[in-house]
């Protein structure tokens, strides 16, 4: 059994604490698991690429065009993941809210349309699950827990080998701050898919 994911977003998002959770519950339910996260230029709006690889699997990297998964945190970041590590026939899992850079808040340049990114991505995947998960989080009154949110719809899917009783252990052992309210944001959004 081989199971890559990719967590593509920007800085500040949480996809590294996202690929510890998921990679920790995957240990806890008995699989190999290699985790590694490869950042862009900055900390803090950069590109943040998180590769998870369970089952069994040697490198710490998801090989192009080899990954099953990609967990999008951020529009632009998960088109451009899809386009390089999504397998033909793979799944997109993505936040339809943008985090704008620099160069779209200053007017230098335009946002591509979140709808035609969408359409890009099913060309590539079998399927594209599409939701503003960002505004789960804000009504459920923590907006930094986009991340558990999208773990959460990825643990609803039935794609991983393990049940998420296994990430919620590990969302217990890796945020000891406000831990319910992430145990229930994780809860939430198994509840909240939409097809795009």
């Amino acid at each position: 059994m081989e199971l890559n994911i990719i967590i593509a977003g920007v800085g500040g998002q949480g996809n590294v604490k996202a690929a510890h959770i998921l990679g920790l519950a995957a240990m806890k339910a008995g699989y190999n698991v290699n985790v590694s996260d490869v950042y862009g230029i900055a900390q803090r709006g950069g590109a943040v690429l998180s590769h998870v690889r369970i089952g069994n699997v040697h490198g710490p990297l998801v090989e192009e065009h080899k990954a099953d998964v990609i967990l999008g945190l951020e529009p632009m970041e998960a088109l451009r993941a899809t386009a390089k590590y999504l397998k033909i026939g793979g799944i997109v899992v993505l936040n339809t809210r943008p985090i704008y850079p620099i160069e779209v808040t200053t007017g230098k340049m335009n946002y591509p349309d979140v709808n035609e990114m969408i359409k890009i991505m099913k060309e590539i995947a079998s399927k594209v699950i599409a939701l503003d998960a960002m505004k789960i989080v804000e009504e459920e009154g923590l907006p930094m827990a986009l991340n558990i949110a999208m773990l959460g719809v990825l643990a609803s899917l039935n794609i991983l080998p393990f049940k998420p009783d296994f990430i919620e252990e590990a969302i217990k052992e890796v945020l000891t701050f406000m831990t319910e309210k992430n145990i229930n944001i994780f809860r939430v959004g198994m509840k909240s898919i939409t097809f795009a």
